[in-house]
């Protein structure tokens, strides 16, 4: 009787574990797949794109600083995103406005970051200068490759994209802007 009884019980003991470890495969199952859906979700939401209502394509260039600024870095506010050059006078013109812009709403979650094509510049030095003289005080990194103008498209400078806090294009401006332009644009962008 005591054999059977052992036996029973080995016999539980060995369908009560085979339970256990299905139980806990399957529940590993589940949360892979819920991770997996959110993932997807995430990706489906916002497209990488340069189309209004996509995310706008990540990039890392070095300030003038140096660092590593990394536009992702920024999800959470909204953001400008400015390509230009020295040697282009729209982009002279636009400059005061874009620093006026940036000095009246930083501390409002505005971002601006200013994307030097460098590789058409024909000194680095120049571009300090400019710098200095138009006493700019948002982020300025350089675009030696012309990566980022080749991945955002860009032919025409200034070109500016606008970018909501979920970091998706809202909108993309060819030319030269004023301060009240930036204004009107940013107004409707959360």
């Amino acid at each position: 009787m005591k054999k059977w009884f052992a036996l029973f019980g080995l016999i539980a003991l060995i369908i009560w574990g085979a339970y256990d470890i299905q139980s806990k495969e399957n529940s590993r199952l589940v949360q892979k797949k819920q991770a997996e859906h959110t993932v997807e979700e995430e990706q489906q939401e916002s497209e990488i794109g340069l189309n209004q209502g996509e995310l706008a394509p990540d990039f890392t260039l070095l300030t003038t600083d140096g660092e590593g600024l990394s536009l992702s870095d920024y999800r959470g506010k909204r953001v400008i995103v400015n390509l230009w050059a020295t040697w282009c006078s729209p982009c002279i013109a636009e400059m005061p406005h874009l620093q006026s812009f940036y000095s009246d709403y930083q501390d409002e979650g505005l971002e601006l970051i200013a994307i030097n094509l460098t590789e058409s510049e024909a000194k680095q030095e120049d571009i300090h200068q400019f710098i200095d003289k138009y006493q700019l005080t948002f982020p300025i990194v350089f675009d030696k490759g012309s990566e980022v103008a080749d991945l955002y498209q860009v032919t025409t400078i200034p070109t500016t994209f606008i970018l909501n806090s979920k970091g998706e294009i809202e909108q993309k401006i060819v030319g030269p802007m004023t301060y009240e332009i930036i204004e009107e644009l940013m107004q409707q962008v959360q």
